[in-house]
């Protein structure tokens, strides 16, 4: 039985505080592992011969399989532990990002990709669940709440590194580093970290398949994913067109670029912090009001550009609305993530499954309906989804006393 084994390498207690700064470390990782090469897209596609929506592609393909990893990978971190799975996992990852570093075959890109996905995964799911093993109570709320707001250092970081990267090395030294981060990564892990978890639960499909069916049905919980969704597609689409529309339509150069997620990153953050900082206040009525600004600031923006369009109007009005955004995924991660602690694991994988797999195919849809030409366009997606969520949040207006003590 899968319960009765020993736990593999326990964390040392000294250790501890270590290990807990290792797994915020890379929380990040998927951020990391799509902003880094944003401002390379344009390069990258010359480079392999590949059309935009080709190299937009490998944005997409990462995104479906590291949402799709997630959604199962919650049960197997559950019943057979954390650390190996995500040391393994490391060392894959590096390994896919060092094949896409030698390759020009567009294809293998997109299998290496698909591998990134999965193994960032496991390692993702794994650490946040690290956390609901080993803290609890005000602790356990404080360290949730602080998720979003360590993982916006991925977008914030790595499109600043990434543009000089690509002029100074080119696209590929991109995932070089992203290999080398990982082995690095690994090899600390290795030295510090450890099994956090301490009930190991039976690999059983039947129980597995009614704690699945069970979150699911919980309507806040799988609504709350989708206001996740929605709310971190509205970066995605950023990073998807933001590049092409600075450096083909502006004629700006990839380290502009580069700057201007570095700045979309801190909006970001900054949503995040706004919504550790409010975090007592009434949950539902936070909501009403921070999307009452982002339905303001879109419509701002969609009527001033026939008068403004330049670099300052793109990123001041994505700014804005990225404070937002930030500011939707602190609240509603927080309260997904522990809202089923005996199930941490899974609990985290449908969150970050069902969050990435809405992001992977609703970005791509509204890339390909309103492609990466101008801030007009770009506006116009922000808007589609500003709607979507007005129309969650009145979903869950149903399920308001749900959500009030949150």
């Amino acid at each position: 039985m899968l319960n009765t084994l020993t736990i593999p390498k326990p964390i040392k207690e000294e250790h501890k505080g270590i290990a807990t700064i290792l797994a915020f470390a890379l929380i990040p990782l998927s951020g990391f592992a799509t902003d880094i090469y944003i401002p390379s897209l344009p390069s990258m596609a010359l480079s392999i011969h590949a059309t935009n929506i080709q190299v937009q592609l490998t944005l997409t393909l990462f995104l479906i399989s590291y949402g799709v990893a997630q959604l199962f990978i919650g049960s197997i971190l559950d019943s057979f532990g954390r650390y190996k799975i995500s040391l393994v996992s490391l060392l894959v990852f590096a390994l896919a990002s060092i094949i896409i570093a030698t390759t020009q075959n567009i294809y293998l890109i997109y299998a290496m990709r698909v591998v990134h996905g999965i193994t960032v995964g496991a390692v993702v799911v794994a650490k946040r669940a690290y956390f609901i093993d080993v803290y609890e109570g005000e602790k356990l709320k404080h360290y949730l709440s602080l998720f979003s707001i360590i993982w916006s250092t991925g977008p914030i970081v790595a499109p600043f590194i990434g543009g000089y990267f690509q002029v100074a090395f080119g696209w590929k030294s991109n995932f070089y580093f992203l290999g080398a981060f990982a082995l690095v990564m690994a090899a600390l892990e290795l030295i510090y970290s450890g099994e956090s978890l301490k009930h190991f639960s039976e690999f059983t499909i039947k129980v597995i398949t009614e704690v699945y069916i069970s979150m699911i049905k919980t309507v806040s919980f799988t609504l709350g994913i989708v206001m996740l969704g929605l709310a971190y597609c509205m970066v995605m689409i950023y990073n998807m067109t933001g590049p092409f529309i600075i450096e083909h339509n502006l004629h700006l150069s990839p380290v502009i670029a580069g700057y201007s997620s570095l700045v979309l990153g801190l909006a970001w953050m900054t949503g995040g912090f706004i919504g550790k900082a409010t975090i007592d206040k009434p949950f539902f009525s936070r909501m009403v009001v921070n999307l009452g600004f982002q339905i303001l600031f879109v419509i701002v923006m969609l009527v001033s550009i026939r008068y403004i369009a330049n670099l300052y109007s793109l990123i001041g009005f994505a700014f804005l609305i990225h404070v937002a955004a930030g500011f939707t995924f602190n609240n509603f991660f927080t309260y997904c993530l522990s809202r089923f602690p005996k199930n941490a694991g899974i609990a985290s994988g449908l969150t970050g499954g069902i969050n990435y797999v809405i992001v992977s195919f609703l970005s791509y849809g509204i890339v390909s309906a309103f492609p990466a030409k101008d801030e007009y366009n770009l506006g116009f997606s922000y808007f589609t989804l500003i709607a979507l969520s007005v129309l969650i949040m009145l979903l869950l207006r149903t399920k308001k006393e749900s959500l009030s003590a949150v």
